[in-house]
Formats: structure tokens, C-alpha cells, sequence
């Protein structure tokens, strides 16, 4: 029988398809003009700060493209019945959660990429910080994947509990070693990256979470409910992790060119152009 994260779902009621249709499309709109902001808001920060942008919108984007192999794998997976009312049975497309931990296993480590890029280090900080950061990330991801796809609940609780110990590691890292690099930075932007780091640790925590859901079990977490609370808590954490975290670091790179440089300061005063008759001056356009 085909099975959806270990639990066979047989069917989905026509309120329970909606919801994660919808959300599924809300993530890819969220995903898709995120990137397209961040690529086109480029200029508007200082030359270094410019590949965390484009960084974050890579992010964007990677994870805009598997939502949208997501988005058509559910539809087949669950295709509709012979009524509008009626319920959405499972067909022989099996669910393929694998697109997520692909998405995971790629953007995870780069937004740790983006999050370093932004702090502007010295090329020696960056990189030791960097090699220990996204080895971790990626393995967190390798050791959560068969726990994911396991039949039974012992071996989903053995690989998720294997792939607590590099999160474990990262939050170390995170709230230890990066704390070092924190005095270095503008006051101004201070504050902005320590709810960067807590914002990271709250969103990371919401995917363990969502993937007990089989291990609770019951009729509700193990059921047809509980499968619709996980793709919920998995896509909002994907959107506050990705898309809005990355309008975060844009407004960090604004702050930091602002003060590095008055040409990227909000509060910069234009120049001013004399005006045709001459006795008054007119703002020049940005």
C-alpha cells in the first residue's frame, strides 16, 4: 500500500485537500517574489553585502521550484472525486516527502551561508564558522530522511534522535561561537541578527515537532488530520524561514551600507538641482 511519511492516509476530506492545496500555493508565491525582490533590491546594498542576496534568493528559489513538484505530486497523489464534496482517495502516485529533504538538504546550509555573508567577517572567521555549520546542517538533514520514510516508529524516533545531535551542534555554534563575532558588528544591526539566530532556533524547532506527529500517533496525529498539521507546520515554517528571513537580512545589508557608506543610507539627503528660475532648489529624482 502506498504510504505518506510512514502513515498510510487512504483519503483526504475536500476541506482537508484545500487547506494544503492552498498553502502549498501560498509557499510558492511567497518563495518565487522573494527571490525576485531580493535579486532586483541588489543595488540598493553596499558590493559586499550583495551575495547574501543573491544567496537568499537562491534559497527562494530552490525551495519555490520543489514546492511546486510538491504541489503537482499531491494533486496526482490525491486527485478528486466524482463530486466536489466528495473525498480525495489516495491513487497509486505515492506522496514523495523526498522533495523535501532535497529542499532541506540544499537550503539549509545556505542559509547559514547567507546568515555569515551578511555579518561580513574576515575571510579566516567566515570560513572556519562555515566549515563547521554547513557539514552539520546537511548531515542533520542525511539523518532525518530515513526516519521520514521508516514503516515502523522505533526506527523513525532511532533517526530522528541521531539527527538531534548535529542540531544540537549547530545551536552550539549559533549561540556560542557566532556570539564572539556579535560585538564586531554595528550596534545598530546587533539586535537584528540575536533574533536572526533565536528566529532560526524557534522555525527549526517546528519541523521535529511536525515530524513526531506519527510517533504520537492517534487518530488525530496519525491520521488524515495530523498529515494536513504537518504539511501545514512544515510550509509556514518554510515561509518565516526562507522568504521572511531573507527580507531580514536584506534590511540587515541595508543598515550595515548605510553606515558604511552615505550613497546606501535611507536617510541620506539627495542632492539638490537649481530649478529653472533659479531662486529655489528642487530634490533631484533617486
Amino acid at each position: 500500500m502506498s504510504t505518506v511519511s510512514g502513515t498510510d492516509i487512504s483519503a483526504l476530506t475536500s476541506g482537508q485537500f484545500a487547506t494544503v492545496y492552498n498553502l502549498f500555493s501560498l509557499v510558492i508565491a511567497s518563495m518565487l517574489f522573494t527571490a525576485l525582490y531580493l535579486l532586483l533590491s541588489r543595488s540598493r546594498v553596499a558590493p559586499r553585502y550583495r551575495n547574501a542576496l543573491v544567496v537568499s534568493a537562491t534559497v527562494c528559489g530552490i525551495a519555490a521550484y520543489h514546492y511546486f513538484r510538491i504541489f503537482e505530486n499531491f494533486k496526482e497523489s490525491y486527485p478528486p472525486g466524482a463530486t466536489v464534496a466528495a473525498d480525495h482517495l489516495l491513487s497509486n502516485i505515492e506522496f514523495n516527502e523526498a522533495y523535501r529533504y532535497v529542499d532541506w538538504l540544499l537550503t539549509v546550509p545556505l542559509l547559514l551561508v547567507e546568515t555569515i555573508a551578511v555579518m561580513a567577517l574576515g575571510r579566516a572567521a567566515s570560513k572556519t564558522l562555515l566549515w563547521k555549520l554547513v557539514p552539520a546542517s546537511a548531515l542533520m538533514i542525511l539523518l532525518g530522511y530515513p526516519g521520514e520514510i521508516a514503516q515502523g516508529m522505533g526506527a523513525r524516533a532511532l533517526w530522528g534522535g541521531l539527527s538531534t545531535i548535529p542540531f544540537l551542534y549547530l545551536l552550539y555554534v549559533l549561540f556560542v561561537e557566532l556570539s564572539k563575532s556579535l560585538d564586531r558588528q554595528p550596534v545598530q544591526v546587533q539586535t537584528s541578527i540575536k533574533r536572526l539566530r533565536i528566529s532560526l532556533l524557534a522555525l527549526w524547532g517546528v519541523y521535529p515537532i511536525a515530524y513526531l506527529f506519527p510517533i504520537i500517533g492517534g487518530d488525530f496525529f496519525g491520521g488524515a488530520s495530523g498529515f494536513v498539521l504537518r504539511q501545514t507546520g512544515y510550509s509556514l515554517a518554510d515561509i518565516f524561514a526562507k522568504a521572511a528571513y531573507g527580507l531580514v537580512i536584506y534590511k540587515i545589508a541595508r543598515v550595515k551600507s548605510g553606515l558604511e557608506d552615505p550613497e546606501y543610507d535611507d536617510d541620506h539627503a539627495s542632492p539638490t538641482v537649481a530649478s529653472n528660475t533659479g531662486d529655489r532648489n528642487v530634490p533631484s529624482p533617486v
